[in-house]
């Protein structure tokens, strides 16, 4: 597949309209340099579009118009695409796991909780890049999608509960669209039941609702947690769907690429 530049993405950015609103949003978000990619069969009345950002790939158009060698860049990705992808996504792959989920939207306003004694919710700023940075390698996906810790920070769209300068739990827009804001959230393992979480969760809702577009949330089926916190914060469930987490190229493919 070829990478779309900026100019030639503007002219096919529609075929994502509503679709889903975490679709959407990944879609919209990578149209800001530096946080994704557009991929096209031709850059010229495409066939087939992918759509990449921090792990995530969309796929839409016509499965027949590639090779299994041209998805082999999109190893351990989790792949949301029509069901007329799925032989081909089997063909390029070793493993493709399909992971049930479900999307939530905003529908119920929640004031943030007041955090304990000690602990300040705010907006992150450009400065408070190490102390995410600080979280450490496992929670690196949480800034994935803004290009790493110094995007997120100065992205004006983040919240976190903060310890002096640490962060102890923090929640964000994962992606950015024209309508729906996909928000992510993480708190610090030994911080967990505190009501931090929510507190961040709250604020960025507000302020994305203030931004006037509304927030969505996608979690797995099986993360119970996550449904409990998207449920107190004001979400409520609007569809699901599956998502496919691909493995290693499969031998043949891998062969044709050497």
């Amino acid at each position: 597949m070829i990478k779309l530049s900026h100019d030639q993405v503007s002219a096919i950015s529609h075929w994502f309209a509503g679709g889903p609103p975490g679709a959407t949003a990944l879609a919209e978000h990578t149209l800001v340099p530096g946080t994704g990619d557009w991929w096209a069969d031709r850059p010229v009345d495409p066939r087939v579009i992918a759509v990449a950002c921090a792990g995530h790939l969309l796929l839409r158009g016509d499965p027949t118009a590639l090779a299994p060698l041209a998805l082999a860049p999109f190893t351990a990705h989790h792949v949301q695409a029509p069901a007329r992808f799925l032989p081909l996504l089997s063909s390029a792959f070793d493993r493709l796991v399909p992971w049930e989920r479900m999307g939530y939207v905003h529908r119920v306003p929640v004031s943030p909780p007041r955090p304990s004694r000690g602990v300040t919710v705010r907006r992150l700023r450009p400065q408070d890049a190490p102390a995410l940075a600080a979280l450490g390698s496992e929670a690196a996906w949480i800034h994935a999608s803004w290009g790493g810790p110094a995007g997120l920070a100065a992205s004006g769209h983040g919240w976190a509960a903060f310890d002096e300068d640490r962060v102890l739990a923090m929640a964000c827009t994962y992606f950015r669209g024209s309508t729906y804001e996909d928000v992510a959230c993480l708190t610090v393992p030994e911080h967990r039941r505190r009501r931090l979480a929510l507190a961040c969760v709250a604020a960025l809702c507000q302020d994305i609702t203030a931004r006037g577009h509304t927030p969505s949330w996608t979690c797995s089926r099986d993360n119970r947690p996550s449904r409990l916190l998207a449920w107190h914060a004001g979400f409520r469930l609007e569809y699901e769907y599956v998502h496919y987490l691909t493995g290693q190229p499969a031998r043949r493919v891998a062969g044709l690429a050497a």
